[in-house]
């Protein structure tokens, strides 16, 4: 809806929001979950309006300088694939300098945001745009990029931490290894949608390391995933509502990989989408320890 409203009043602008994937907010929401969870537990509940704010914004503005130059260093690969095809630098609706340029001031603005805080936060996230930025590229040379992506999707967390405490204490990396291996595995699913057009153009993901053993390592990392939460309510001494939100979360891991059976296109896609569903549940038990305890 508000795609179409830009290009009825501003068409200009409807490359730029497509580049900065505004049109489709999953990725934000896969990064705002973990975030939001990182600032209950380190807030111990609410962790007011300007923390809330700075993250919130500061999450949205960096997943979409990540797309910007995630689809600069693409430009030459997406017209090939079938998912990204009508990405604006692929059909040529924008120059590639006009990605970088976006990126920029993205971070930028991200930036002004993490300046509100203090001095630990603000050196966590020039690791976090290092990470943003290198994530695109690292596809030319590992088949573990959804790794980097993991490191990338993962570092609100202890800036977070970071943001509330002035430190990161060792219980917040529980929360961060989690996540990791949750974003190496839903990112897995969403490699699987490409998989045959990234042999055939020589892109590597973790969903061509992994071959067919696919179903098997992220039903595994899954599994890992849910030990990591456990570990990590015992660690905050988290009640009933946090663990009662891991059933639900246990019941999706098992119905994705009832999508991803026959390894479909639609079917990993749809696996993919589905994990905002595991990132609100966890959120809501969380947020739920604090606001009924």
């Amino acid at each position: 809806m508000i795609s179409q409203q830009i290009a009825q009043r501003w068409p200009s602008a409807l490359p730029y929001w497509q580049l900065a994937r505004m049109d489709k907010p999953i990725g934000s929401l896969l990064l705002l979950w973990p975030t939001w969870c990182a600032l209950w537990l380190a807030a111990e509940g609410w962790p007011g309006f300007h923390l809330f704010i700075v993250f919130t914004l500061g999450v949205i503005l960096m997943r979409a300088a990540g797309c910007a130059v995630n689809d600069f260093a693409d430009r030459k690969i997406d017209a090939h694939v079938k998912r990204t095809a009508e990405r604006p630098l692929a059909t040529g609706a924008l120059a590639p300098k006009s990605a970088l340029v976006l990126f920029a001031g993205l971070s930028l603005s991200a930036f002004l945001l993490v300046l509100t805080t203090n001095t630990l936060t603000v050196l966590l996230s020039f690791l976090a745009l290092a990470l943003a930025f290198g994530y695109p590229f690292a596809k030319r040379h590992t088949h573990l990029p959804q790794m980097v992506l993991g490191a990338a999707f993962s570092m609100g967390i202890p800036m977070a931490f970071a943001a509330v405490s002035r430190e990161v204490p060792a219980e917040a990396w529980l929360l961060y290894t989690a996540n990791l291996i949750w974003t190496l595995c839903y990112d897995t699913f969403y490699g699987m949608v490409d998989r045959d057009d990234d042999l055939r153009i020589g892109v590597k993901s973790t969903a061509i390391l992994f071959g067919e053993m696919d179903r098997v390592i992220t039903g595994a990392l899954q599994v890992m995933v849910l030990i990591a939460l456990l570990l990590m309510g015992a660690r905050f001494s988290l009640g009933a509502f946090y663990y009662l939100a891991l059933l639900p979360i246990s019941g999706l891991f098992i119905y994705q990989q009832w999508l991803i059976r026959e390894r479909a296109r639609e079917g990993c896609f749809q696996a993919f989408i589905n994990n905002n569903w595991v990132g609100f549940a966890l959120f809501a038990g969380i947020s739920l320890h604090f606001l009924l305890n």
